[in-house]
């Protein structure tokens, strides 16, 4: 159900004569930006893979581990049921979505570099803390300096991304932040196979080494330029557009530069852009973009299965050599399909990638259900066959959320808000995702516990929902500039009759 033809005025009605070529100061400005990603996800991948090696069980959670040793070769829906140790996990998650909104304001005022530099301080410091932590609360500040850095990271990166891209392959570019976040996630996974043969600190190891993408992320934010439209909002607008004639490649950027000008008036008529957020105007961002995508993004269960894949392959009965190797697998997945979405999203869009995957994703919550119903529980070992299906079903399940819900959570919501809004919107975003992440991370190990495969029947279908949401709710956005999006609800079957109710009612006050 997209949106109509993009036939009204406004900020971007001079996007049909924007003009880009490809520059390597464009190039530079991308991976730095992207690099975002890696923080974020290596720390996804080495949480879980930490969480199931028995030097750390035995020197911060010694029940658990005794736990864990009564039944090694043994299926155990509660072998890691600890809610001390989900909050390893969880914590950094509930400090994120608190300092997302401190982000906010330095995003808006200061600017998206900014931010981003003051996340990799706090990431960097995060990391130390934890590789050299004695005890469970030094663990858990580390934890939460780290959760600092993801806050500010994730606030700032998705818009940086966005707003240095031309529209054409806005989707692509976007995606690097995804594409580091898998990438981050695949190299923690290797890491933690290897450090797990460390002993008795193989995990220090683990956790210290996330320091390496924070200080490339710190040096490459003091190098890299600021965004054109942060710039025009901060009113430098001689050095915007600078920078938007050299990340363009062209110097015939006249009408871009127009536009990001009307749309930065506009920004700085807003004093209160939380309380903005809430008219009617913008009731699609704020449903679609600022609550509905993040919250959904977390509830497919994918990110239970990034924090804890080597938690649930030895739960299911592997080795731990052989879950470490397993999730490494699943995700691999997730960095192929993530190519896959950068490649393709800007010619198929974002309506078919969320709908062709989400119905895969049900397929494959239902087989494992099924599979765990029929076959786990029982005390014994898993068979070889039934682990190798397994790990397929899951792979299979990754590849698809890694090619729509993964990217496109963040892409999307990201290219939805108008500049007025931007800031304050990408703040309620982060916010929302680091809640139901938290919410998840620190709850999926006690409803597996107390659901058993019932768990994966919930996550297939609350992935119905997200679907049919999809489906009504939101237009296609490929290829449309950032600053005509907003024409797109007022051409929507259902979004059209609230938008436009409300500009009527403005331009009868006005008139």
């Amino acid at each position: 159900m997209a949106g109509g033809a993009l036939t009204d005025g406004g900020p971007g009605k001079r996007a049909h004569l924007y003009e880009h070529k490809f520059t390597l100061y464009f190039a530079f400005t991308c991976i730095v930006g992207a690099l975002g990603g890696s923080l974020f996800g290596y720390d996804l991948g080495v949480s879980g893979g930490v969480t199931s090696m028995d030097d750390f069980l035995k020197e911060f959670f010694p029940d658990v581990y005794r736990k864990k040793q009564a039944h090694l070769n043994e299926t155990d829906y509660c072998k890691y049921d600890n809610q001390v140790l989900t909050l390893f996990t969880s914590s950094l998650y509930f400090s994120a979505l608190v300092m997302t909104f401190f982000a906010s304001y330095l995003t808006r005022n200061k600017g998206r570099k900014a931010t981003i530099i003051v996340g990799a301080l706090s990431f960097l410091i995060g990391a130390i803390l934890n590789a050299a932590a004695q005890n469970i609360p030094m663990l858990i500040i580390g934890r939460v300096f780290l959760g600092g850095g993801i806050g500010f990271g994730n606030q700032a990166v998705p818009l940086y991304l966005s707003e240095m891209a031309p529209a054409s392959n806005r989707g692509a570019v976007n995606q690097l932040f995804q594409f580091t976040t898998c990438a981050g996630i695949l190299i923690a996974n290797l890491v933690n196979y290897f450090t797990d043969k460390i002993h008795p600190h193989g995990w220090r190891i683990s956790l210290g080494l996330a320091g390496i993408p924070a200080v490339l992320m710190l040096l490459g934010g003091i190098f890299c330029a600021e965004t054109p439209n942060s710039l025009v909002e901060q009113g430098r607008l001689d050095e915007a557009r600078k920078v938007l004639e050299k990340v363009r490649g062209t110097k015939n950027v006249d009408a871009e530069f127009e536009d990001l000008k009307d749309a930065s008036e506009l920004a700085q008529a807003v004093k209160s852009p939380f309380k903005i957020l809430l008219k009617r105007k913008y009731r699609p961002q704020l449903i679609i973009g600022a609550l509905g995508i993040p919250a959904f993004q977390q509830l497919t269960g994918n990110n239970s299965i990034l924090f804890y894949a080597p938690v649930i392959f030895q739960s299911l009965g592997f080795g731990a050599n052989a879950s470490l190797f397993s999730s490494f697998i699943t995700n691999g997945a997730l960095l192929v399909a993530t190519v896959i979405s950068m490649f393709l999203v800007d010619k198929f869009g974002r309506r078919k990638f969320f709908l062709e995957a989400g119905f895969e994703m049900i397929c494959c919550m239902i087989i494992t259900a099924v599979v765990l119903a029929l076959e786990f529980g029982h005390g014994k070992e898993l068979s070889k066959g039934i682990s190798t299906l397994l790990v397929i079903v899951i792979f299979l399940f990754v590849l698809a959320y890694g090619r729509s819900w993964g990217p496109l959570g963040w892409l999307v919501p990201s290219e939805l808000f108008p500049l007025e809004i931007r800031s304050a919107a990408q703040s309620i975003v982060v916010c929302v995702n680091m809640i139901f992440t938290a919410l998840v991370a620190q709850l999926f190990l006690l409803s597996l516990c107390h659901l058993k495969y019932g768990i994966f029947l919930l996550f297939g279908g609350l992935i119905v929902i997200m679907s049919l949401f999809v489906y009504f709710l939101l237009p296609e956005t490929k290829q449309v500039p950032i600053e005509e999006i907003y024409l797109l609800f007022e051409n929507h079957w259902f979004w059209k009759k609230i938008v436009r109710d409300e500009k009527d009612q403005e331009q009868a006050y006005y008139q």
